[in-house]
This record gives structure tokens, sequence and C-alpha cells, in this order.
């Protein structure tokens, strides 16, 4: 069985969504969609700054020492306000409305950028690169705050994350440096125009397309995003802190609030302090970087080498992180990875040869980025919407601190300790302060991993072990069942087509079970409302829920724990499809009422039988629409999920469905599901009345799975 995400401590299990579903769906949200975009144009404004900048500057000065220090003094002069104005930044979002405080901070980076190509001085260059930076540090917050709250559900920030991280540092960095290199390449390659001074000119274009970039996001969001404004769309059930909207508090009250709140919440305090020691490894790592691969005696390319393995590692470590997450609950896979990376950077320090140490540093790049993007992605799912925006600006700036710290320092102390030579295995190894600072960097982020853990933990009761081990399976542990639902809605047969596949099934090698819709489980579901004496819509929704819960938790999930294949009439999909067409509800509550109702179980397969509804007389042309609002909200989940689903003709006759569904199949069940094909061909068979999925039969049928698993 596959797991679906879950934000909440519990972790998750059930259907796991493919990545590209998953996107899919994210991307169908019309207001992330646009931020997406607007966040491209950001970053590709942020690194064309810093290269347009670095250009400029060695433009307007003839010092040659000076030109030798232009990269440095960009990147500080850009670094340093994220270091000292962050906790404004946060203050900023969590007071004051997210979409004006971005595009206040995008008109003001416009502005200053073009005072610098029209002064073209060196000193203002520096510093209005500090005021840009400093915009920059009120932008960041506010859009990293505002991102949960343009989501459907919580899960879906982690995919939300994951896509920003690609733009910000996959297909930014590609568009700024190719613009770069095409629009100073202009004069050397296609106009030829002699002088200083058309070099200049060039230079001063690429500040003021960048500066252009900035004013064209303060446009989009104040035009097409006012969604960005919204609070508290996913609220936590014991809010810890006021609303930051009230006006009566003051800064120096949310600044005492945000500091209680990292003081008690466990969760907070575990995430910062585990983040600390991921950012002190990371800092340790690039401080002594170059001296290292000059230990290995490995060449100049070393270097370029060990970089490129940092940055595979990196980009796989967020690209799998999802995955790891629905098996390994983020709570625990936040500390887990910290440690991780700590055990693999103390294998880097004791490497003596490159082609171990390129192993070792892809392994450290893949727990940090996985680290990280787990870290942003619990700040967005679960903590408090008040207080969100100070805590994303109390993260980013301890990771700018920390790394700026430690690659500061680092180099000076690798510079005083003596180099010595020793022989490892026949191979000359050099040993220099380089390894002792990375073993320093590996023993503070084991031990801040460690904290991190025993803070985050929701102390479960699944031991840590059998969480890892259920991580690094192909399959997690216990879930070695198969789940089909047969969907469709209720003027399909859907219950012949049910017990006609699991009959068909049973010619395979796994015991198959039947069950049914629990709403359509009469005889408790009519005691239940009626004895209640409900009416309303939401009330049978959640009494439709209740019995849901009981069937799975009593007899579905024992039946897959053992191995079996269950085919499960109606499962969720066409409840769900019904009561938000029909009964109006709003389809996201109900997802969540059928996640809690399930814990969050999900087919691996689901049948489902396309048929346009049959005519009806005059006075039921209502129920007519009804099945066609349902039906076409089925077809709609089937397209945003095609991977795991089977869309079936179901007009005509039953056994001409039933045939239909039996060669379909045959197609899904090869390769690793080879297993679940029937061995031998069964005619088709159609019951003329179908039994009570919860008769005797079939809890034998669950009893003697159990025992063959055995």
């Amino acid at each position: 069985m596959r797991s679906v995400p879950g934000a909440g401590p519990g972790g998750s299990s059930g259907a796991e969504a493919s990545t590209i579903s998953r996107v899919r769906r994210v991307l169908a949200i019309k207001p992330f969609r646009r931020l997406w975009g607007v966040t491209y144009l950001c970053s590709v404004a942020d690194w064309l700054n810093i290269l347009a900048l670095t250009g400029l500057a060695t433009k307007l000065t003839n010092n040659y020492f000076a030109q030798n220090f232009a990269f440095v003094g960009v990147v500080l002069t850009g670094l340093a306000p994220g270091l000292l104005f962050a906790p404004v930044g946060g203050l900023l979002a969590d007071r004051f409305d997210r979409r004006k405080v971005m595009i206040v901070a995008d008109l003001l980076r416009c502005g200053f950028l073009l005072s610098i190509a029209f002064v073209s001085a060196p000193w203002w260059l520096l510093v209005g690169n500090f005021l840009v930076g400093s915009a920059a540090s009120m932008w960041i917050p506010s859009k990293e705050a505002a991102v949960p709250n343009l989501l459907r559900r919580p899960d879906q920030v982690e995919t939300a994350n994951q896509l920003g991280m690609v733009m910000t540092y996959g297909l930014a960095v590609v568009t700024a440096a190719g613009a770069n290199a095409i629009l100073t390449g202009i004069n050397t390659n296609f106009l030829h125009v002699p002088g200083e001074d058309t070099s200049l000119r060039i230079a001063k274009l690429v500040v003021v397309i960048t500066a252009l970039l900035y004013l064209a996001s303060a446009i989009l969001i104040a035009t097409r995003i006012p969604e960005l404004s919204l609070r508290n769309v996913h609220a936590l059930p014991e809010q810890k802190v006021k609303a930051a909207d009230e006006e009566k508090l003051g800064i120096g009250t949310m600044i005492a609030d945000g500091f209680r709140f990292i003081r008690t919440t466990p969760l907070v305090r575990g995430l910062l302090v585990g983040a600390f020691g991921a950012f002190a490894a990371g800092g340790a790592v690039i401080g002594s970087a170059k001296p290292y691969s000059s230990s290995l005696l490995a060449g100049d390319s070393a270097f370029s080498l060990l970089v490129l393995a940092v940055f595979v590692g990196l980009a796989s470590g967020m690209a799998f992180a999802p995955k790891l997450s629905r098996r390994l609950p983020h709570d625990r896979l936040f500390g887990v990875s910290i440690i991780a990376a700590g055990l693999s950077l103390a294998l880097v320090a004791l490497s003596p040869h490159l082609s171990v140490s390129l192993i070792t540093v892809v392994l450290v790049g893949f727990w940090a980025g996985t680290a990280f993007l787990t870290g942003v992605t619990i700040i967005g799912s679960r903590v408090e919407d008040a207080i969100r925006g100070r805590i994303n600006a109390i993260y980013q700036l301890m990771m700018k601190l920390v790394l700026f710290g430690t690659t500061v320092t680092v180099p000076l102390i690798v510079g005083v300790v003596a180099t010595r030579t020793i022989t490892v295995w026949g191979s000359p190894v050099t040993i220099d302060g380089t390894r002792p600072i990375m073993l320093a960097g590996a023993a503070i982020a084991l031990i801040a991993g460690f904290f991190a853990y025993r803070q985050m933990d929701d102390k479960r009761t699944e031991p840590i072990l059998s969480d890892l081990r259920n991580a690094l399976r192909r399959t997690p542990r216990r879930v070695n069942g198969f789940l089909i639902a047969v969907e469709g809605t209720t003027a399909i047969n859907t219950a012949i087509q049910a017990v006609n596949l699991a009959d068909w099934m049973r010619g395979g090698t796994r015991p198959v079970v039947v069950a049914a819709d629990p709403a359509l489980d009469d005889k408790r579901l009519t005691a239940l409302v009626s004895g209640a004496s409900l009416t309303g819509a939401r009330a049978q929704a959640l009494a439709a829920a209740a019995v849901r819960a009981d069937i799975v938790e009593r007899h579905v999930q024992p039946a897959l724990d053992a191995g079996s294949v269950v085919v499960m009439e109606r499962f969720v999909d066409s409840p769900l499809a019904h009561l938000s067409a029909v009964a109006g509800l709003d389809s996201s509550e109900l997802e969540g009422l059928a996640d809690w109702a399930t814990g969050r179980l999900r087919p691996d397969l689901t049948v489902l039988l396309d048929a346009a509804p049959p005519g009806a007389p005059r006075d039921k042309a209502a129920t007519m629409n009804d099945q066609w609002r349902v039906q076409h909200l089925l077809v709609e989940m089937a397209a945003a999920d095609p991977d795991r689903y089977v869309v079936i003709d179901a007009d005509g006759t039953d056994t001409e469905v039933a045939e239909r569904i039996r060669t379909a199949l045959r197609a899904v069940f090869v390769g690793r599901l080879s297993a679940l094909a029937p061995t031998t061909e069964k005619p088709v068979t159609l019951p003329l009345d179908v039994e009570d999925p919860l008769t005797v039969e079939t809890l034998e049928t669950s009893e003697e799975s159990r025992v063959e698993a055995k």
C-alpha cells in the first residue's frame, strides 16, 4: 500500500501519490501558481543582481586590488542585512498585510538598483546593495509565511517548498547566468564597439533590467495575487499566540511572544537547535573545502568535483525528502537527517581518497537537503500563522549567521594548524586543520540532531529503529496487502462489479476480501442516523465517516496487514463526490474528514466505472443532474491522478463491463504486481444477490489470510 502525506504528528499511511501528481495538484492552485511565477522573477533578479553589480563594480574602478574584491564586497553587503534585519522582516510579516509588505519591498529594491545605475559611484554601489538586501529581508519572511495560506491542505506545504527551491536554486540560477552572459557579451560578440564606455553602459543596462524585474514582481503581486493577504486559513487546533494583526500589539510584545513561543514549544525549540547544528556543519564544510581538496592530493579538479558532489547531494535530498516523509514523520525525519549528515561528515573527515570523499560528500549533501526541506515544511505546516513570519525569519537568520561566521573563522583556524602527511594503506594522506574541524562539525551536528529528535518526537509508541527500517524499505512495514476500490455513481451497480472482480482475482496467489462502502451498510448507518435523529447533511456525513472508520479499523486494515487483496466498493471517492456535488459540502473539509476516518488510507488502484446517467422522467430530472455532477467530479479526480486510476466504460451489460475490467487489470498487473494477477481464468459469473460484505464468510476469509501470512 502507499502513503498519503500528512502534516500532523501522527505520520502518514495510505496511498502515496506520485511526485508528478502532487506537483500537478499544487500548481493547479491559481494563487500559488502565480506566486511561483513571481518567485521565479525575483530569484532571477537576485542572482542577476550579484552578477550585474560585480560586473559594474569592476567597471567603476581602475584599482586592481579593489577589482579583485568586487565579488566579495557585493556578496557581503547583500548578506549583511539578513544578519541584522531578518527579525524585523519577521515582525513585519506577522504584524502587517504580507502582500503590502512584499509590494513595498519590491519597489524599494527597484528604486535602489536604479539609483546605483544612475549614481555610478563605487561607494554608493555597496550602500545601495546593502539597502537592496535590507528590502529582501522584508520580502522573504512575508512570502514564506504566506505560502501555506494559498494551499488547499497543510500537507501540500512540502511540495510547495520543493517547487520553490527548484525555482530559486535551479531554473533561476540558469536563467540569470544565461541572461547575464548574453547581455554582457553583446558588445564582444555582436557590436564590437571599442571603448570602455560601451562596457560600462552595458553593465548599467543589466542593473536596470534587474530593477525592472523587481518592479514587475510588485505589479503582479498588487494586481494578481490578493490572496497573499489571507490569514489563518489552516488554523491549528490550539493557538498559543494571539493574532498578530491586532493593533494593540507593539514590537516589544511581538518579540517577547516570539521567544516565549520558542521556549514553550518543543517542536520549534528542537527545530532551531537542530538547524544550528546543521548549519554549523555546513559552514565547516564550506570554509574548509578548498584546503581539504588539496589534502587529497588529487589536483585542482578535486575542489570542483567536491562542489559538484555537494550540490548533487542537496538536489537529491530535496527530491527524495517527500518520499521519506511519507514513511517517517517530519518531526522524526528532521532529527534523523541531521544525525545522518553528522555521521556522513565524520566519514568525509576520515576519508583517505578522493573517490571515498565524493561518495561521502554526496551523502552529506543528501541529508542536509532533506533536513532543510523538512525544516521549512514543519514551519509552514505546524507553526501557527500568527507567528510563522518570525520563526521563518529566525530560521533564515540562523542559516546566514552560522554560515557566515563559520565560513570566515574556519579558514583562519585551518591556517594556524600545522600540516602533516601520514600513510594510510600505502597512500599518503595530508592531515591539516580541515579534518579536525570537520570532525568537530560532525560532533556538533550529532549533538544537535539528537537534541532535536528528543524535543520534536511526539513519543509515539513505534520505536525509531522500526521507523527507520520502514523508511528504508521499498515497501513499508505491515503494509503488504493491496487495496482496490471500485468507484461510480449510485446509478452504476458497483457492488456486482466488485464481487465479480474479487471472484476473478481469487485465481491468483493472494487471499481476497470483499468490502463495501460503509455508507451502504444500511443496517448500521440507518440505525445510527435515525437513532440520533440526524437530518442535516453534515451530521449524516459524520455518521457515515464513523461507520467507515469502523470497517477500516476492524476489517480492511487487518486484511491488508495479512497480505490480502481487498476489493472495496465505493471506498472514499464516490462518497466524497456525492456529498460535495449533491449536498453542497466543502470538498476539502470532506477530504480531511475521510483522511481522519480512514487513517489516511487510500487505494493502490481505483477502478472508476464511467457511464452516462440513464434517462429519467421529468419529475426526476434533478436526480439525473445530481448523477451528472457526481460523475463529473469522479472523472476530474481520475484525471488529476492517472497513475492510480483505471477508467472503465460502464455502458453495456454487466458481463461486458466485467470483461473490460479484467482486460484493463491484466495490463496493470505486470512487473512487480504480476503476483496479483490470476493464474487461472474463471468465466464471468454475476451473482443474483450481493451478500452483505460483513458476513461471516468474509470475516473467515480475512482470518484465513492472517493465518496464511503467518
